[in-house]
């Protein structure tokens, strides 16, 4: 019965998503020229943009084929069609990842989202901001970068211990009592919410589908919250952590900001929330220059 409403719940979804294909398509057709692509205008034109034979000629694509398409009927699109579309509807980056959404392709080529490192310039920035902590994730919440002030607070070798760079593996799958994150029920709840709103461009995708299956494999608690469906994009808040050298609860505000040329990854920078946290990311700051960390 599960199986049977789960099916059925994918093809209506499915259903949902091809009247928008089709508007998106003939209002992106529209506002293309004979001349943006190099054609003469011809006489006794009726269409605003293209016609669909001439989106079809230029992508290569049997005109039958791109009508249904536009039409939204139930069609499979490969990638490399997609492609060929997007180039000659003009479409930026935000629209061709719509479009390959809206067609149900899982896999974007030349997608940037799951990048796993970061240059020299992104690296000095965060650094800079020492003794602010500061970190570079991606919407996995992959750590691709820390500065020392991060490692303070969230002691990342210890996370790396396990081989897997990924902040929502470290805080899940640790006892609650040993969870950095003090709000545990009220934070993690947010983060996933958040993962999910990325995942909606990403699925099918063999790191964010492994990630999501081993994550509910290894917490139940994980595997609760993502059947809850909640939908969250990342925003400021006050968090408050717990570390063993500190005396007392630090509270911090987190700010995430967008990194050009880096698809889908921000900066998230924290600032003591008051006195008594800064205070204590002194204590912390002053344990590295005793004992520094490789």
């Amino acid at each position: 019965m599960t199986t049977v409403t789960a099916q059925h719940r994918a093809a209506q979804e499915r259903q949902g998503r091809r009247p928008e294909l089709a508007d998106f398509l003939r209002s992106r057709r529209a506002r293309v020229t004979p001349a943006d692509v190099g054609m003469a205008p011809g006489f006794r034109r009726r269409t605003p943009g293209l016609r669909r034979e001439e989106v079809a000629q230029l992508s290569g694509v049997g005109v039958t084929w791109y009508t249904w398409l536009e039409q939204g009927r139930p069609i499979n699109a490969s990638a490399q069609v997609l492609d060929a579309v997007s180039r000659t509807l003009r479409l930026d980056a935000p629209e061709r990842e719509h479009l390959y959404h809206l067609a149900e392709v899982a896999c974007i080529p030349g997608r940037q989202g799951d990048t796993i490192e970061v240059g020299q310039e992104v690296q000095g920035i965060i650094d800079a901001l020492d003794p602010h902590p500061a970190v570079v994730y991606n919407t996995r919440y992959d750590v691709l970068a820390t500065n020392p002030a991060y490692r303070d607070l969230f002691g990342v070798p210890e996370m790396m211990d396990t081989g897997i760079r990924n902040v929502l593996w470290a805080l899940f799958t640790v006892p609650a009592e040993d969870c950095p994150i003090v709000h545990r029920t009220q934070e993690l709840p947010l983060m996933v919410a958040t993962l999910r709103s990325g995942y909606g461009r990403h699925t099918g995708e063999p790191a964010w589908e492994t990630l999501v299956a081993a994550l509910s494999a290894a917490s139940p608690y994980f595997a609760q919250l993502w059947r809850s469906g909640d939908v969250a994009p990342p925003g400021p808040r006050v968090k408050t952590f717990r570390h063993h050298a500190a005396s007392a609860e630090i509270r911090m505000t987190s700010v995430s900001l967008s990194v050009n040329g880096l698809p889908e990854c921000r900066i998230v920078a924290y600032t003591p929330a008051d006195r008594e946290s800064e205070r204590q990311m002194t204590v912390l700051r002053g344990r590295r220059k005793e004992d520094p960390a490789p």
